[in-house]
């Protein structure tokens, strides 16, 4: 990994900042670096001896992401363990899901004619095939000062200070739920199939890791806040046994490989993406810019999308138009927020869907799910546009 210019920021002129060098503005950067656009990345200095903190978990990526990833050659190829580490990407061969009263829901690649549903990618492993990218990269140059810019790129996450003090509104409906996420080891194989569960108001995703023969999984379970914390006072001691309890025998017995994290789950979004100040233009990209429930495993595919579809109208604009220009980076606001308001409200509607206890309701959603599951064309629809097809 390229360490940070130690030359003042203040010195330089680049066509671009990024602040927030996570897996979004990374990725961004190097898009932009294919059109030789001279590109600061801005990231926090780690203070003194804090050690990193362990990540445990994991993105769901579809077919988009991944050609995205593979255009940059930041992509880790499934079956290339690093280090000695047992393999980083796992295809998803299946999606299993169940409701609460018998409904379900099965979605299978081979039925599709794709070669997976969706690849699950391990985090560090990604940052560090980024990272290695950005190194290689002559144009783009690491800073923890802002430098100045035609056009700067806020991908700081959803407590992003840049885009308070521009004045960009932030709207944030807190969920009454906490994500808990955790790593597993099974008794048996996953192979290679990602399950979820919609029972109680909660939401429980079990994410295949090690390959499609592997026995690890990443868990990312949506409970209300007062378990979570408790579950992470405790360091997870009940964690496993609740999990099981939930999936049944579905893994054979399971075990805790890593202390649980937890994190507040919201449904947030700007209402302005782009913003002219007096030294320059900025835009949102990412977490923020829009936040939502992790039930459709979404989140990041929608935060790489704002990183193509910005680098593709920065690369398609008029020659006499500036970086900054506001007329070119509505074409960007437009486009993406348009698809993340619809990928929002179907997250949201879901979760609001499922969190209700009235058995009326319980019975029609669990109707719904079987239908679904029978609807043939719709569901062949709904797999290609979740995949980014």
């Amino acid at each position: 990994m390229s360490s940070p210019s130690t030359r003042p920021a203040s010195q330089r002129r680049f066509d671009v900042t990024i602040r927030g060098g996570g897996v979004v503005g990374q990725t961004l950067a190097l898009l932009l670096a294919r059109d030789r656009l001279k590109v600061a990345l801005v990231e926090p200095a780690v203070p003194q001896g804090q050690a990193p903190r362990t990540d445990v978990r994991a993105y769901a990526l579809n077919a988009a992401s991944r050609e995205l990833l593979r255009s940059v050659r930041a992509w880790p190829e499934a079956g290339a363990a690093e280090n000695g580490s047992p393999t980083t990407v796992t295809p998803v061969s299946g999606m299993h899901v169940w409701g609460d009263q018998g409904g379900a829901v099965h979605f299978e690649a081979h039925d599709q004619a794709l070669d997976a549903l969706t690849w699950i990618v391990d985090v560090p492993a990604l940052e560090r095939r980024l990272a290695d990218a950005v190194s290689f990269q002559a144009s783009i140059e690491r800073f923890h000062e802002a430098p100045p810019a035609a056009l700067t790129v806020v991908c700081e996450g959803k407590r992003s200070q840049t885009r308070e003090e521009v004045g960009l509104d932030f709207h944030v409906r807190p969920y009454p739920h906490k994500a808990v996420a955790a790593r597993l080891r099974c008794e048996r194989p996953h192979g290679g199939v990602a399950r979820q569960w919609f029972q109680d108001g909660e939401i429980m995703a079990l994410l295949p890791l090690e390959g499609a023969q592997g026995n690890s999984v990443a868990l990312v379970w949506s409970v209300p806040t007062q378990q979570a914390d408790a579950w992470l006072a405790e360091a997870g001691q009940h964690l496993a046994q609740a999990v099981q309890s939930r999936c049944g025998e579905v893994l054979g017995e399971m075990s805790l490989e890593s202390p649980p994290q937890a994190w507040p789950l919201e449904l947030s979004k700007a209402q302005r993406w782009i913003a002219r100040t007096a030294q320059g233009s900025v835009a949102l990209a990412g977490d923020a810019a829009h936040a939502m429930h992790p039930l459709a495993g979404q989140g990041l595919n929608v935060g790489l999308a704002d990183a193509a579809e910005l680098a593709r109208v920065l690369h398609g604009r008029e020659y006499w138009r500036d970086l900054g220009d506001l007329k070119l980076l509505r074409r960007y606001e437009r486009a993406r927020a348009a698809d993340v308001g619809a990928m929002s409200w179907v997250t949201d509607g879901l979760f609001s869907l499922f969190a209700h206890q009235d058995s009326r309701i319980q019975a029609l959603r669990n109707w719904g799910m079987k239908g679904f599951e029978r609807s043939g064309a719709l569901k062949h629809w709904m797999v290609r546009q979740a995949a980014g097809l």
